[in-house]
């Protein structure tokens, strides 16, 4: 090989080795920090909040069937559990969630249970391993029925009454 092929082949795996080190970064620093929030519409000056369903009147006893608690069934933080109210509930390993995971296969900000007052919805929030409904791996948010386990890295959780 002449001596300017030589080079070029040294320079191309140069390149190519920087781009594997920027890309493991990139997904070490997202892994720590988490993912952006959407950015605000122009012009408007405050970040867009979703539209929120108009209050009905709640009945006093909650109807037969609907989940009361969200529990951790298997996995290294089995048994803990957490009551289940309008807000949503973050689990993952960042000091932020409501469940605070001890699995190495799960985000810093893993997934989100929320209500529209009526169904319970699992989101994944861009995890690097996901969150799987069963053998399924969901990327947008999925309805969510009592009893249904939900998997996060080697966690399983569900909705209990």
């Amino acid at each position: 090989m002449s001596e300017l092929t030589l080079t070029l082949v040294k320079l191309g795996f140069l390149a190519v080795l920087w781009l594997f080190v920027l890309s493991a970064v990139s997904v070490i620093r997202t892994d720590i920090f988490g993912t952006k929030a959407p950015a605000a519409k122009a012009g408007s000056g405050k970040a867009a909040k979703p539209a929120k369903a108009p209050k009905e009147k709640k009945s006093r006893r909650t109807p037969r069937g609907t989940p009361n608690t969200l529990q951790i069934v298997s996995g290294p933080n089995s048994g803990q559990s957490v009551p289940l109210g309008d807000e949503p509930i973050l689990l993952g390993r960042g000091t932020d969630a409501a469940i605070r995971l001890d699995d190495d296969y799960v985000s810093t900000r893993h997934a989100r249970f929320a209500t529209n007052g009526e169904q319970w919805f699992v989101e994944d929030l861009g995890s690097t391993n996901g969150t799987y409904l069963g053998s399924q791996r969901i990327t947008t948010p999925t309805p969510i029925a009592l009893g249904t386990q939900v998997r996060l890295g080697k966690t399983i959780v569900e909705l209990r009454k």
